[in-house]
């Protein structure tokens, strides 16, 4: 196994008729969530995944379930809940710089994980496990089971990989603030955007933040700051690797999961630095480009052309 990740998806809804809910008369249905996201991005890039979660006895968990084992990602560590249902929630791109989306997750099946759900083996045979501060936000169950997931990994050499992914709306700022520094303590590359670093470390310099998250015990940060790319640091060295012009943002949502998905499948080829930061660039430009959470993650042919095709400096064409 390559990487293993945990946390929550859920049904999706978005308007047909209009791009506002109130006018909407049908929606399109798909699925999303920041975990299954980067897994299905990287099994579309040949790596094999594992995605621990639960979801409820229902249509959508049903859907969801199959829908992302057809993608190629292990779901054999998914539970099923008997009573707590699948989480939704409805998302309104108004336009690329207006998304909005609105939660019903309070109570799902997801947020039931506990630490009696992990499976030790399942773990100690990944080489990277995959976090977000997402999941510990669902539920103190879900927090304890993250943590022992990271204290198992810890153990077992397999290295932590923390995308802060800070979602205000699901617990209080001091508490996200708490969990997120003590999980980047404790993780071996963290990946955070310019404005989480802010909200942990009260600092939005890249180069500052960078300091300051190696200081508090990574080994690399690699610090996204939108369309101008992003920097790496690590004891020895740190460098600005350029974005990707994009033209035209579709929908930006799932783009940072585009980012972890390619960094990581850089770290698993044992690419430079330089071009695994490169592979989460491109990789998160290509994910703006068409509607979805998921949608636009490439395949390796297709992540291929865009790297090394003269198409590549306008991706909207």
């Amino acid at each position: 196994m390559d990487v293993v990740t945990i946390g929550e998806s859920m049904a999706v809804f978005s308007p047909d008729s209009s791009p506002l809910m109130r006018y909407a008369a049908t929606y399109s249905r798909k699925y999303g969530g920041a975990e299954s996201n980067v897994a299905i991005g990287l099994t579309r890039l040949g790596h094999n995944v594992g995605w621990i979660s639960k979801v409820g006895n229902d249509e959508l968990g049903k859907g969801l379930l199959s829908f992302i084992r057809g993608e190629g990602v292990d779901v054999s560590r998914v539970k099923v809940d008997a009573y707590a249902p699948t989480g939704l929630y409805f998302k309104e791109v108004r336009n690329a710089n207006d998304v909005r989306v609105q939660y019903y997750r309070s109570g799902s099946a997801a947020s039931q994980m506990n630490v009696s759900d992990i499976d030790e083996s399942y773990i100690v045979k990944a080489k990277y496990l995959h976090i977000t501060g997402i999941t510990p936000a669902l539920s103190e169950s879900c927090y304890e089971t993250v943590m022992k997931m990271i204290a198992i990994a810890k153990e077992n050499d397999v290295k932590v990989v923390f995308d802060p992914n800070l979602r205000k709306k699901l617990w209080s700022e001091e508490r996200a603030r708490e969990v997120l520094l003590e999980i980047a303590s404790k993780s071996d590359i963290v990946l955070p955007g310019v404005a989480e670093g802010e909200f942990m470390f009260g600092d939005n310099d890249p180069e500052a933040l960078g300091k300051l998250f190696i200081n508090h015990g990574a080994s690399l940060v690699i610090i996204k700051i939108g369309a101008k790319g992003a920097y790496y640091f690590t004891n020895e060295e740190s460098e600005l690797v350029a974005g990707f012009p994009v033209e035209q943002v579709i929908d930006p949502v799932g783009a940072g999961d585009g980012f972890a998905a390619g960094v990581l499948s850089g770290l698993l080829d044992e690419l430079p630095l330089d071009k695994v930061v490169e592979r989460g660039n491109a990789i998160g430009a290509m994910a703006t480009q068409i509607p979805g959470d998921f949608e636009g993650l490439p395949s390796r042919d297709e992540l291929n052309h865009f790297l090394y095709s003269s198409d590549s400096e306008d991706i909207s064409r």
